[in-house]
């Protein structure tokens, strides 16, 4: 009769179980669609949503909104998605000034967070949250990274420059966290500019030996081509968003032989990223960004997640996406006690491939297994 009773108590727990996972998980996507950010945006989005149609669970539902790039709209359609459409978890930004107007407030009101892109400072130290996961990294590591390969190269004399905006300042103190040598300048530029007469003028001035520059989207655009019409000719390099596969078309030739850091590259050797790159190319007949990686990631990590938990049990799901059990296009993938990633980084140079597309190839590692320099402030 125990066996008996036991034998039933399992099959009911079996069965609750398996209700539980069946039930619906509501996604609320905010990203940038339109204006100068629009390619991060579109990116972003396709590469999730690429992972959701894979997944063919029609459970999961995605609600896509453009925040425009502006912060009070992106916070409207924050409040719209949680009080109207009642999203289980929001997802989305691209821009860190955005996340930062929009993810305390979300999590506050106990709905998660899964982070595609923006990975500003504070969310990563004393205003982490046990609700919000960065699934990309934090800001500085991309750049903490090119400064690290500046450094082994011996590179003595860098001219930096950001835009000023959360991401930019990340930028700018990761660079210099691992890069020892003199600094010709250092300046930060308006948040959306198109002219860099001045700031390249400085640059000729300034005797560099290199240039390192974080210009996300269309502002990188602008800058590479005045840059290599300019005819100054110092060497530039930057993290994988300068030279992303997003912005390398409309830069053209100019950046072939550019350095560049992330964690991801499309010619990466593992099986989810070689399958990711020919789901991508096949769905939207182009080569994928590192946008469209993390935040095809992220789709699969909250897939994986809602296959071992309910949305409604916060607690069981919530350690359901600390586990982290999907095959990222990273290859190994963990989150630090922070809930950012520990990941390698890589140094990559752009290139013409064997189809005469401007892409990226994996010349070498930066760091291995490396994490980022505020988690020891984020107390969870």
């Amino acid at each position: 009769m125990g066996k008996l009773l036991a034998a039933i108590a399992f099959g009911l727990a079996v069965g609750v179980s398996g209700l539980a996972m069946a039930e619906p998980l509501k996604i609320g996507m905010i990203t940038t669609l339109s204006g100068g950010g629009a390619g991060l945006g579109v990116d972003a989005r396709d590469g999730f949503m690429l992972a959701i149609k894979k997944a063919n669970d029609a459970e999961i539902t995605v609600v896509t909104e453009d925040d425009a790039m502006k912060p009070e709209i992106a916070v409207q359609i924050a409040d719209k998605m949680i009080q109207a459409e009642q999203v289980d978890v929001l997802t989305g930004i691209i821009w860190s000034n955005l996340a930062m107007a929009v993810v305390p407030n979300a999590v506050a009101q106990g709905k998660f967070y899964l982070s595609v892109n923006a990975g500003p400072s504070p969310l990563a130290g004393d205003k982490c949250n046990q609700n919000y996961f960065n699934v990309a990294y934090q800001n500085d590591n991309f750049h903490e990274a090119a400064g690290n390969y500046a450094q082994q190269q011996g590179i003595k004399k860098m001219f930096i420059l950001a835009p000023n905006y959360p991401a930019g300042t990340d930028s700018l103190n990761g660079f210099k966290r691992y890069y020892k040598g003199e600094l010709a300048g250092e300046v930060y530029t308006q948040l959306g500019q198109t002219d860099y007469a001045a700031e390249i003028a400085q640059i000729r001035a300034s005797g560099a030996d290199s240039v390192f520059f974080f210009l996300p989207g269309g502002m990188g655009i602008a800058f590479m081509k005045q840059y290599a019409q300019s005819g100054v000719g110092i060497p530039v390099m930057g993290p994988g968003f300068s030279f992303s596969q997003d912005v390398l078309p409309a830069i053209g030739d100019a950046a072939i032989g550019a350095k560049n850091t992330a964690s991801w590259s499309p010619d990466l050797d593992n099986a989810a990223s070689k399958a990711f790159v020919e789901a991508f190319k096949a769905e939207y007949n182009r080569l994928p960004s590192i946008y469209a990686a993390q935040a095809y990631d992220t789709a699969n990590l909250l897939i994986a997640a809602k296959g071992k938990a309910s949305v409604k049990d916060a607690d069981a799901f919530r350690a359901a996406l600390k586990a982290a059990e999907f095959d990222s296009v990273r290859g190994k993938f963990k989150f630090n006690t922070n809930n950012h990633p520990i990941q390698d980084f890589y140094v990559r140079e752009v290139y013409k491939n064997g189809d005469g597309v401007l892409t990226n190839k994996i010349i070498g590692t930066s760091f291995t297994d490396h994490g980022d320099a505020y988690a020891e402030k984020c107390k969870m």
